[in-house]
């Protein structure tokens, strides 16, 4: 064969191989895998993962809860997904995995990531006094063996970032002052009033400990949503809308449910004294079911507000899990996204095995939690009995969604844990 023909033939034949190999390739790529598939690809067993869907079902099923979502992700790919029970009793209404759910106090990390947002932007420093940016903070006062005193410190972003400036939910020995001031419980939805109206009275009220001295589990999350609206010049929901919901695509989280997407949203239940559930006050104080939809819709409690579904707050955890990033975006730097998931409660006594970060408990000790899990794993729950957790060390996303309150008895969290666990072996 003539060389110049041979050549010509090779080059030919060659760029047939490579074609060929780029059309497997795609033609693969395209090829959907199916969900058993997923799963094993990422360490899970397919049939150890029914025990978990069954046990849902089951709950469901026995009247123990109305229904929920659960959402389970691992190296970034969905291993489970299931809708169980109903999204409303009354009416019949299935369960889907597009329902949205009162979030509460899930809120609290998307608001702290916030904080963290303007702390890379320069515009605050966790470590500055909260007065700064909010003067009636400056100037607290503790309620102290019956007396009411000055605060030792100013409150800093930082101990309200870790609930360790003082103040709960206006009960206990503080309980009078803050029910005479009309501000007691987590529940926003039917205030008639902004946020930093709210908070604005707050400061004027007397805490429950001195900054910094104390893990107290209260307020803490809201005066920061206040804060947000300070530094950024924005309403918290626009800056949210703006900064984290839209470059996530968090297309379904908002403070109040638009008009078209009503019908989506999941009934409360309350766990009754027989171990069933019963329809939850609408709306009730404190539970509320209505103001979601039909309230004054002004104010936007960073500690309690959100409603999200599942997949969007998925999104949320897979960016914490990827040091910030979500499709090719930082949303935050992996340094902060560390800082966030360390425990920074130092000698303050907790919860045993965990630690606080900022925003987030943190796992310091499988043994003494006594639950699986893997050091530095970080999450949080929901008044309406939802959780999460993220796990750096097994690249997992949890998100789990019910609306149950109060939650007296259940145990399901507990059982999600284990089930998610006995089927990962690898």
């Amino acid at each position: 064969m003539n060389a110049k023909y041979f050549f010509t033939f090779r080059k030919a034949h060659v760029a047939a191989m490579l074609f060929s190999a780029v059309l497997i390739t795609v033609f693969t790529a395209c090829v959907p895998r199916f969900p058993e598939e997923i799963a094993e690809d990422n360490g899970f067993d397919p049939v150890r993962l029914e025990r978990l869907s069954a046990t849902l079902d089951t709950y469901a099923a026995a009247g123990r809860l109305s229904g929920g979502v659960a959402l389970v992700m691992r190296n970034g790919e969905t291993v489970f997904y299931h809708a169980f029970g109903l999204r409303d009793r009354e009416a019949a209404d299935t369960m889907r995995v597009d329902a949205l759910f009162r979030i509460a106090s899930q809120t609290k990390a998307i608001v702290s990531v916030a904080v963290m947002m303007l702390q890379e932007q320069g515009k605050l420093l966790i470590s500055d006094p909260a007065g700064k940016y909010l003067p009636e903070f400056m100037n607290t006062t503790v309620l102290e063996e019956g007396r009411v005193v000055p605060a030792k410190r100013p409150i800093t972003i930082r101990d309200l970032l870790t609930h360790t400036a003082g103040m709960g939910y206006g009960g206990g020995a503080v309980a009078s002052y803050w029910q005479q001031a009309g501000i007691q419980g987590w529940y926003f939805a039917d205030r008639d009033e902004p946020i930093r109206e709210t908070v604005r009275r707050m400061a004027a009220l007397p805490f429950d400990a001195h900054p910094g001295e104390r893990y107290v589990y209260g307020y803490a999350t809201d005066i920061l949503g206040a804060l947000v609206e300070e530094v950024s010049g924005q309403p918290l929901d626009v800056f949210l809308q703006e900064n984290i919901f839209e470059p996530l695509k968090m297309v379904d989280t908002f403070f109040y449910v638009p008009d078209d997407k009503v019908s989506r949203l999941a009934a409360v239940y309350s766990a009754s004294g027989d171990g069933g559930i019963e329809r939850a006050p609408d709306p009730g104080a404190g539970v509320g079911q209505g103001h979601y939809v039909n309230g004054p819709r002004k104010s936007f409690s960073g500690g309690a507000g959100l409603v999200s579904t599942a997949r969007d707050y998925g999104r949320f955890l897979q960016m914490m899990l990827n040091d910030g990033k979500h499709n090719g975006r930082h949303i935050l730097s992996p340094a902060t996204v560390q800082l966030m998931t360390v425990n920074h409660l130092r000698d303050i006594p907790w919860n045993p095995g965990l630690g606080f970060g900022l925003g987030f408990d943190v796992l310091l000790d499988v043994g003494a939690r006594g639950t699986p899990g893997a050091p530095g794993d970080f999450g949080w729950g929901g008044a309406y009995h939802s959780t999460f957790w993220v796990s750096p060390h097994d690249k997992l996303v949890v998100v789990f969604f019910t609306q149950l309150l109060p939650a007296t008895g259940s145990d399901i969290h507990g059982k999600l844990r284990t089930l998610i666990y006995q089927a990962m072996v690898e």
